[in-house]
């Protein structure tokens, strides 16, 4: 057997060393605006104007776009009066803030919330809870309450998760027929971008958005339009307040954020509210049964321990919860994103 010195440095080391320093690169550039300053130009820039533009020193602009560049999320030309700078297809769809499918929200939200948290992942790992205390200062015991510390945040938080919905809920409401349904609630519906894919892609359903009045306010006033008819509002806590009757539920990335006997909790409740023939539809990430993958299945359940109280489960873990609740006839649509569908009937 060879030693260690015969090895050469793993590529794979690098670029998982790398990983950090190539996020921030990318968040950075969103930060400042980058993307959205190429954009309305119409045509490419020099790093001079760009930097002109946006207020920044040329030698750190230079070197950003050049690094943008080596990520492909910029392209660059030579021409006689230097390099000149444009967006790549990828920045134009996913950067920039103006996209239907723009990500801007939810890499702010990891930029400057949960990158925080990710600093005490060590701690994380050695006390089994999320980080809230050292990250921000504030009690780690309600981890939404932590989550909407402030009204900035809470607004943060939900734009950023509408960003995830406009390109992963179309694919997770359509791996069922959900035409059956006509009366849907979206517990923790937050800001209404599921919902509004939900009422797109069923025009003969109506979907109440559940969440608590301050989430329900600033929905209301930020992101649904009240000619959105098909969509109505209930203001309650999921766990204390009574959930009303409806045919389906759906639970978008809430089970996850709990552990199993506040998810038996929830389901429980759902249940009893629930239709006869009604159902419950869970979108979560699901891990493989022996759990070996997908890697950003693991980081988002990574990501549960410095945020939260739960974690990401495989699709036999949901099916425990749901048969423990009383739900049968349970089915599982893997989509191949990053979000897969489960579906309980009652």
């Amino acid at each position: 057997m060879g030693s260690t010195e015969d090895l050469d440095y793993p590529q794979i080391i690098v670029q998982y060393s790398n990983g950090f320093l190539i996020s921030k690169v990318m968040f950075t550039a969103c930060e400042l605006g980058v993307f959205d300053l190429l954009l309305e130009s119409g045509k490419p820039l020099s790093s001079d104007a760009i930097a002109a533009g946006l207020g920044a020193s040329t030698l750190g602009m230079r070197r950003l776009l050049d690094a943008c560049v080596g990520l492909k999320l910029l392209a660059v030309e030579m021409t006689q009066e230097g390099a000149l700078y444009r967006n790549t297809e990828i920045s134009n769809v996913y950067l920039t803030k103006s996209s239907p499918k723009s990500q801007y929200h939810i890499m702010m939200y990891y930029s400057n919330t949960v990158y925080l948290c990710w600093q005490y992942l060590a701690d994380a790992v050695r006390e089994g809870r999320n980080q809230y205390e050292r990250a921000f200062g504030v009690s780690s015991k309600d981890p939404f309450g932590a989550m909407y510390r402030s009204d900035e945040e809470m607004l943060k938080f939900m734009a950023g998760q509408n960003s995830v919905w406009s390109i992963c809920g179309r694919d997770v409401l359509a791996a069922f027929d959900l035409s059956p349904f006509r009366q849907i609630y979206d517990l923790g519906g937050g800001g209404g971008a599921l919902a509004q894919e939900c009422v797109s892609l069923y025009p003969n359903s109506t979907v109440t958005i559940y969440d608590l009045p301050k989430v329900v306010q600033v929905a209301k006033e930020q992101f649904v339009s009240p000619e959105e008819r098909q969509i109505t509002f209930h203001e309650g806590d999921f766990f204390n307040d009574s959930i009303p009757e409806a045919e389906l539920y759906i639970l978008s990335k809430i089970l996850h954020d709990w552990d199993d006997d506040k998810c038996k909790q929830l389901l429980v409740k759902v249940y009893k509210a629930c239709k006869p023939g009604g159902g419950v539809l869970l979108v979560e990430s699901l891990l493989n049964e022996d759990k070996s993958g997908p890697v950003e299945t693991q980081l988002y359940s990574m990501n549960m321990l410095v945020q939260t109280e739960g974690k990401e489960r495989t699709a036999a873990e949901y099916s425990k919860l749901l048969e423990a609740a009383g739900f049968g006839v349970i089915q599982v649509k893997r989509t191949g994103k990053l979000y897969d569908a489960v579906l309980g009937r009652k």
